[in-house]
């Protein structure tokens, strides 16, 4: 309820020290009774205003409702307002809005009478200090709420910080995930193409020397393009068209032994340059996939676009082997998917005779062909 902080808790207590004020009022009162009431309440005063500062929880009603019933003796015996500023200063503090609300208004009502009542009485010193009163009463007005708001504002500040930390963790985090898909699915293929024809050379060294070497140039181009995409990768994040992504395809299941089939290929239009990028991801994760674990003759391929979205589906002849049951495995599905969810895309997996994946994108079209349709 009452949040202390180190520069609103040291200044209370240079106010106190150095309030002499109070002992200026009350030994001007005629009997030595008065003067030690006086003098008890100040020192009282003080005390309970410390212990307000460092009580947290219900505590903090008792002692502030204590603060103000010796506001108000002191106002009506000694002429002494000036405690109201001190009290104003500690609601001000209290961070609880309905216990920073309640206190004010009983504060501003237990002074409002308190000052009422002086003036009906026509206190003689009261009446000379009325500039002073009126600062007072401004103070206890305005202080409360300038002091409650510079702290909402410091704990909003202080949550932002803490939002804004929590932000970049979530960021690094997002882009060391991205960075591992992109390795896997840029890096991965290259590296399987070299591994495939790396064992075609091996097998073709001695029958064919000719054939050998041109897989193992092959493998060496490889190499380079993979370590040029890797090199781009850490820079930036390349855009890959459909278009480019589907002859590199083609290499891979050439290497493999694995016929292309082309059954549909729609040109894409008004796509943007980031969901293609994710298709052609996709695309190649897909083969990797075929290639890998299908053990198919045949790969089919087909893109259809309509309104509602872009529609691509990769389909084997092989023995079904990727389920759904394999987004936990690996990273290759699961990077699939977490890539069409960003684009709210979704993937769909059949294996009945042999496997077809079903990836579907909404249409991006731009703004200016929909005014069209308009």
């Amino acid at each position: 309820m009452f949040k202390r902080y180190i520069n609103n808790g040291i200044s209370p207590y240079i106010w106190a020290v150095l309030s002499i004020l109070p002992f200026y009022f009350i030994l001007q009162s005629s009997s030595t009774a008065e003067i030690i009431i006086g003098i008890s309440l100040t020192i009282l005063f003080f005390i309970i205003f410390r212990f307000a500062f460092i009580s947290k929880g219900w505590p903090v009603y008792v002692w502030t409702c204590l603060l103000i019933a010796i506001s108000f003796t002191s106002m009506f015996l000694f002429t002494y307002i000036y405690f109201a500023f001190y009290i104003a200063y500690l609601i001000g503090n209290i961070s609880d809005r309905i216990a920073f609300l309640t206190l004010y208004i009983i504060h501003l009502v237990v002074t409002t009478v308190a000052i009422n009542l002086s003036i009906i009485l026509q206190e003689a010193s009261f009446l000379e200090q009325l500039p002073f009163i009126i600062i007072t009463c401004i103070s206890v007005i305005l202080l409360p709420f300038n002091i409650y708001n510079k702290k909402e504002r410091g704990q909003l500040e202080e949550k932002l910080e803490d939002a804004n930390k929590k932000i970049s963790e979530f960021v690094k985090l997002e882009e060391r995930q991205r960075i591992a898909r992109d390795l896997h699915d840029t890096l991965g293929q290259k590296l399987s193409l070299i591994g495939l024809k790396s064992d075609l050379a091996r097998k073709l060294i001695y029958k064919d020397p000719e054939k050998a070497r041109e897989e193992l140039k092959d493998v060496q181009a490889t190499a380079r393009t993979a370590l040029n995409e890797v090199r781009k990768m850490v820079s930036q994040m390349r855009g890959i068209r459909l278009k480019e992504e589907m002859v590199r395809v083609k290499q891979i299941l050439k290497a493999a032994e694995i016929e292309f089939v082309l059954e549909q290929d729609a040109a894409l239009s008004n796509v943007s340059l980031l969901t293609e990028n994710i298709l052609s991801m996709c695309l190649k994760e897909a083969v990797n996939n075929v290639v890998r674990h299908s053990k198919a003759t045949t790969c089919y391929f087909r893109v259809e676009q309509t309104w509602d979205g872009i529609v691509m589906t990769v389909r084997d002849d092989g023995i079904g082997s990727i389920t759904e049951g394999d987004f936990t495995k690996g990273n290759g599905l699961n990077g699939m998917k977490e890539r069409l969810e960003f684009v709210n895309g979704s993937l769909e997996i059949h294996s009945e005779i042999g496997t077809t994946l079903i990836i579907k994108v909404p249409n991006d079209v731009k703004q200016k062909d929909k005014e069209d349709l308009i």
